[in-house]
Parts: C-alpha cells; structure tokens; sequence
C-alpha cells in the first residue's frame, strides 16, 4: 500500500481477541468494511451511498458481542467493491484494466462474467463503478496490500484455534438485501446458511446452527440461494478438523436499506447471535476433530 492509503486504512482490519477462548468458533466479517480511500472514490462514478449497497453495513457490530462471550471476530475496514477477499485472489475481469493480467488469473469464472471479481466491476443492480480503466498494476496492489494479508492473518487464526482445541469453525458473517433484484419477488428468508451442499462443516455444526436461530424464531434457508463464497469453501476441510459455514442476514431485519441506519429491532438479533455462538461452544469437541472414521 502506498502512504496515503497506509493512513486511511490503519489497522486495514483486525481480529477483536478475547481474553479466554470458549471453544473453537471463530467470527469473520470480511465485507462490513466501510473506509473508502480517498483516491478510489476519485476514479469511482458512483457516489459513496451506491457503491455502500455492496457492504455487509452493521454485521461486525451485530456480531460484535461473540468476543466478550469468548470467541474472536475479525473484521475488514476496506469496503467490498474495492477488493473481495471472499474472491479466489486473481479473479480479475480483463475488460476493467489497461495492461496484460498475470497469466495465472482466473478471468472466466462465473463471478468475474458477473462483474464481481476480486476487484469489481459493478455494484447493486449491475452498475459500472469505473468510467475509465485501471492500471493492471493497481488492482495487484490491492491483492498485495489488503487480500493476502487478510487471509494471512485468518489462517493463522484458525491455524491457531485447530491447535488448541483440536479443530476450528469458522463462521462467515454476511448479509443481503430484503428484495431480490431477479424476477423472484417473494420474500427471503430471513437468514440464509450456506455450507457448500454439506462438504464444508459438519452436519452438526448446520444442524446447530439453523435449529438455534430457528429456536429464535427466525426463518432459515440452507444453500439457497447462497451456498457459501470462497471462503466457506476454501477454509472448510472438516476431514482434517477445519469447519466453516456462512451466515447472510436479511438486512430488512435490523437496517433502513435506504438510510443505512440501525433498525430497533438492532439489539435482539445482535443477542441471538451472542445465543448462537453460546451453542456452538457446546457442541462436544469430539464431534469437531478429525473424522474417526478416517482412522478406523
């Protein structure tokens, strides 16, 4: 990162770290970031409230009270449209840029066809966020400077939570809009989980999950119709102890969507999730690491 942006985004993120660890539970806000560099929104032809409709806005604070219940939470400070981190790290549309991507990028995914990529194209319903092309190397620099050591940093927490208690779930906190954008117009649910079809946590861990927020009298999808991003799939191993699963929260639920202003209903859902990672605390470890099957 250059020295101006260093000062805008100082921490970039960070992980709030409890003084005792509950259990193996591990809270991750990657898109709730809401510090725009100054020089972005130079080049961006959107105003700051358009290209905020791609934030989680609030999530990290919904989730904050995990940390003092005895599990960390990390957070992102840089908004989602200017780098992704739950993108693969060079999934880079090669129509946004001036210059020739790395060879090894992947320009053909269904995200990068989207406009979603690592750095993105587009924000809400499918508006440009750039006039102009950007340089190859500044989308590298974001991947360099924010993205790798995002991740850098997560994997060494969930690397040190597995060596603690012998196995580490990650829970990947979103949100989304009340209304789709498509032709469905029929209301979400109000939570939708996403453990990439059962191949990225335990069913235990799922099954916990929907059956608390259930209990809490909330509305539950599972895959539908968000299965889990890069990181749900890329972090999830449950074979070797690793679990992750995402949660979206409809933001009807506790965000003026317009005003980007905390609802009153606010506090109750940022204590259900206190109640939710109460629950995961409880699910026997044994039922976490390693398959023993594996073994037998």
């Amino acid at each position: 990162m250059n020295e101006r942006l260093e000062g805008e985004l100082n921490p970039p993120f960070e992980i709030l770290e409890p003084a005792t660890c509950r259990g193996p539970a591990i809270f991750n806000s990657p898109h709730s970031g809401r510090v725009y560099p100054q020089a972005f929104l130079r080049v961006a032809r959107l105003d700051t409230a358009t290209l905020r409709r791609s934030e989680d806005t609030f999530v990290d604070e919904l989730f904050a009270g995990v940390v003092a219940h005895g599990h960390p939470l990390m957070r992102a400070h840089f908004p989602r449209c200017y780098v992704d981190v739950n993108r693969e790290p060079y999934e880079l549309d090669p129509r946004m840029f001036d210059g020739r991507l790395p060879s090894f990028a992947n320009t053909r995914s269904m995200r990068v066809a989207g406009g979603l990529g690592t750095v993105a194209r587009v924000v809400g319903e499918a508006q440009e966020i750039y006039d102009e092309r950007l340089p190859v190397a500044e989308a590298l620099r974001r991947i360099e400077g924010l993205y790798k050591p995002y991740h850098r940093a997560l994997r060494r927490l969930m690397t040190r939570v597995h060596r603690d208690f012998g196995a580490a779930v990650l829970v990947d906190c979103h949100s989304m809009p009340s209304a789709s954008d498509g032709k469905d117009e029929r209301p979400r649910a109000d939570m939708v989980l996403g453990d990439r079809y059962g191949t990225s946590c335990t069913a235990t861990i799922a099954d916990v999950v929907e059956g608390t927020l259930r209990d809490c009298g909330y509305l539950v999808s599972r895959n539908k119709p968000y299965a889990g991003g890069f990181i749900t799939e890329h972090y999830g191993n449950p074979a070797v102890g690793l679990h992750a699963i995402q949660i979206e929260l409809n933001r009807g639920l506790y965000m003026d969507e317009r005003r980007y202003e905390r609802l009153p209903g606010f506090a109750r859902i940022a204590a259900d999730l206190v109640t939710l990672a109460d629950r995961l605390s409880e699910i026997p470890l044994e039922d976490l690491r390693p398959y023993r099957a594996a073994a037998e």
